[in-house]
């Protein structure tokens, strides 16, 4: 079928995804511990079979964290890169096999492909080992607000008329991924915390930060244009909260950010309160807490 010839690995195996939990991780779930529970959560852009996936502080976030309802925003798995050479440490099996037992849970779980995992959107309408795969979704807040869900690359203007350049695009990318990763191990050898070069680098460039703030009107303009109180996305790269107003329409605009450079969820609390968290800044919190924590006295 058209839709196996797309994909870099064979089709059966979402098909038999189901199967995952069953195997052993690598790393294994803590067998106790506290997991803050949210009603939603939303992360994109993890680009797994990358090396520029930041797969250990994801499985911890996995690790500490549990909701009712669990979006994957897009370009879960990097089809570009797969595509040209294949990279699956064993790592990128536990987010998968942490995700698929959520569902097995009776966490829903809901799959709506990106760009780099386009080779999924074919299957949209259905439902593997409990995740839902969908082009877009919508999604009701606890406070009554309704929020329209999707990957955000049918905004980017450079993916609609110049798919070409989005492919340079992205191996130059990739290029300053792997630097990154050799800063952040030799930050790692002086005990300082995670940070991403390419993050400081977009916020740096003039284009780059009026690319994103064009990229957000766009998508926020969209929202209203469908009627909803906000969309949520992903694609950019770049976390954010904004309101925006279009036409005296209040519309709000939530970006869940990545799991490449800042490592970012998107989640919505009980009361429909929504938060970002960035995961190097909550592990920094918990072990700071863990370490100012009265040790317990021996009976």
């Amino acid at each position: 079928m058209a839709a196996d010839r797309a994909l870099p690995f064979p089709a059966d195996i979402l098909g038999n995804v189901a199967s995952f939990p069953d195997i052993k991780p690598a790393i294994p779930e803590p067998s106790e511990g506290h997991r803050q529970r949210y009603r939603t959560i939303w992360i994109s852009d993890v680009h797994l079979g990358t090396k520029g996936c930041n797969a250990a502080l994801l499985i911890d976030f996995l690790d500490h964290t549990d909701s009712d309802t669990m979006y994957l925003v897009g370009d879960i798995i990097d089809g570009w890169r797969l595509r040209k050479k294949v990279y699956w440490p064993p790592e990128h099996n536990d987010i998968v096999w942490r995700i698929l037992k959520r569902a097995r849970r009776g966490t829903r779980i809901v799959y709506i492909p990106g760009n780099h995992d386009e080779m999924v959107r074919p299957f949209a309408g259905m439902n593997f080992g409990g995740v839902e795969i969908l082009r877009a979704a919508f999604h009701d807040t606890a406070d009554g607000r309704r929020l329209l869900v999707l990957h955000g690359d049918e905004f980017d203007t450079i993916m609609l008329a110049h798919r070409w350049l989005a492919f340079v695009g992205d191996a130059m990318y990739h290029l300053m991924m792997g630097l990154n990763i050799w800063v952040n191990r030799v930050r790692r050898a002086f005990d300082l915390p995670y940070w991403s070069l390419s993050k400081m680098a977009k916020h740096k460039v003039k284009n780059a930060v009026e690319f994103i703030s064009r990229y957000e009107e766009v998508v926020a303009r969209a929202a209203a244009e469908r009627g909803v109180d906000g969309v949520v996305c992903g694609h950019i790269h770049t976390a954010e909260i904004r309101n925006f107003v279009q036409d005296g329409t209040s519309v709000e605009y939530y970006n869940d950010g990545d799991w490449v450079e800042g490592c970012t969820a998107l989640v919505e609390h009980f009361d429909g309160r929504m938060e970002l968290l960035h995961w190097p800044d909550e592990i920094a919190r918990r072990d700071a807490k863990r370490n100012t924590a009265p040790a317990k006295v021996a009976a």
